[in-house]
């Protein structure tokens, strides 16, 4: 069964992810665009840099033009944030990016993007979820892609980077960052995020030096997330070739990682922090932050140090920019990676993201380490831990019903500081401490067990997932 997941969908190649079930996807969209009575209303395909990613994206057009739906092709690799864009700006009724993120390279998938260039919401992938297993015989049906360009039903976009890489221009200090003249490593991951942010950079007179830019399937062998352990390379040419800072994005350019002059890898927790500060005082932009429920809560505390307030949110961009919208927040951002801001495209954007932490970098007059340290002496100081656990689909089962329908806890220390103070099951189980927390949950993406936990030191926060591991061994023994 083809089921969409907080990302999208998304399956391992050859097993799932077919040629028969990608156009499934297709058909399935096509049914959705009918039902809404929009066929006359142009669909956007865009494609990253993974393997079968460009033919998908054939595979998918073809089945979206013999329904008659017109399509608009991108003849390069594109960040689905480019996608985001274009949806949002040009009007399209929907786009779809072929991607699988940053999961490995054995994964492929599509991304849905609705109107105003959100990402789908778990109202519209469930219903189009029931649209695909209910296919007619007949479908999915195809016309091949040069009879429908004969047909006027295609169309290839020209330049269609320029109008984001402007937006995104437009919207920085761009004479604060070339008075500054920083030299940065930048690391794609060889991904579909090199060409933009490299524009921008370029563009504002930063000396660019490229690592793993090249189209790679397997992406050198890593995972193309641009997580602390992946970046060990970044990390050593910066200190050793003394770089201002260190760039890295991930497969499809939504999410952002960051290494500091003296080697430190930014989590992406310190990066919200540090972008909603400075926007908030340095750039004068008034308004709450917005988080999901995995992600830092020292943006709680600064937050209200600043006289305004932190929202949380379930895992899942979606939910992240409706909150935004609902309630005019400054940022908003999780600890995967992925951030926006106000105006920008309502799905994250690690090219823009990037691009402003430049701009922060030009701007704050100090060492990043000095102004963390300011930071970290006003709001505290908060460490966050993480494991993975990789299951089977029965042991799954078994978890979920110990953890969402008997509500079963771990037995935390006996102390103060581990008093429960509540517990949420809005997604997955979160139990809430004074000043940490921990959070279990299932990957939208991947057959992973996600326990995330937070106190002000690191033996505390893995001192609770320390509790739920042995918790959950015990129950399935």
């Amino acid at each position: 069964m083809i089921r969409f997941g907080t990302g999208g969908w998304r399956a391992v190649i050859g097993d799932d992810f077919i040629r028969e079930n990608i156009q499934k996807v297709a058909a399935g969209v096509c049914a959705l665009v009918r039902q809404e009575g929009c066929a006359n209303v142009p669909v956007v395909i865009g494609y990253d840099r993974r393997f079968l990613s460009s033919q998908a994206s054939v595979w998918i057009a073809e089945v979206l033009c013999a329904h008659g739906i017109c399509v608009h092709l991108i003849g390069r690799s594109t960040p689905t944030p480019l996608i985001m864009y274009l949806v949002k700006e040009k009007g399209y009724r929907y786009g779809l990016e072929v991607t699988a993120s940053h999961n490995p390279s054995q994964y492929n998938g599509i991304k849905l993007i609705v109107p105003e260039g959100r990402d789908a919401s778990a109202e519209c992938t469930a219903g189009l979820e029931k649209l695909i297993d209910s296919l007619p015989a007949d479908e999915p049906k195809a016309m091949p892609l040069q009879k429908a360009a004969d047909a006027g039903l295609v169309r290839y976009l020209k330049n269609p980077f320029n109008d984001y890489i402007d937006s995104i221009m437009n919207s920085l200090d761009t004479e604060a960052i070339r008075s500054r003249g920083l030299r940065i490593l930048f690391d794609p991951m060889h991904g579909s995020g090199a060409y933009p942010l490299n524009t921008v950079l370029t563009s504002c007179r930063c000396t660019i030096d490229l690592m793993n830019s090249n189209k790679d399937a397997f992406f050198g062998g890593m995972d193309p997330a641009p997580g602390a352990s992946q970046l060990t390379e970044l990390r050593h040419r910066v200190i050793c070739d003394r770089y201002d800072l260190g760039i890295a994005l991930d497969g499809d350019g939504d999410r952002l990682g960051i290494i500091a002059p003296d080697g430190e890898y930014l989590s992406a927790n310190k990066i919200l922090v540090m972008l909603y500060y400075y926007l908030h005082e340095y750039k004068g932009w008034r308004g709450p932050v917005v988080r999901n429920l995995a992600t830092t809560h020292m943006l709680d505390r600064v937050a209200a140090g600043l006289g305004e307030k932190c929202y949380e949110v379930p895992v899942g961009f979606k939910w992240i920019s409706a909150r935004m919208d609902e309630v005019d927040a400054v940022l908003g951002g999780e600890s995967s990676g992925g951030l926006t801001v106000r105006g920008h495209i309502h799905g994250k954007d690690s090219v823009y993201a990037g691009s402003l932490f430049v701009e922060m970098v030009s701007k704050i007059g100090k060492p990043l380490s000095a102004y963390w340290s300011e930071l970290e002496r006003r709001f505290g100081h908060f460490c966050m831990e993480e494991e993975n656990l990789r299951l089977d689909p029965e042991v799954k089962e078994r978890i979920k019903r110990m953890i969402m329908e008997t509500g079963s806890l771990p037995e935390f220390p006996d102390r103060p500081d581990r008093k429960v103070l509540r517990v949420s099951y809005e997604d997955g189980c979160k139990v809430y401490f004074e000043n940490a927390f921990v959070i279990c949950r299932f990957s939208g993406t991947e057959p992973l067990l996600r326990i995330f936990a937070e106190d002000t030191k690191s033996a505390g926060a893995k001192e609770l997932i320390k509790c739920w591991i042995k918790h959950i061994k015990e129950n399935l023994n």
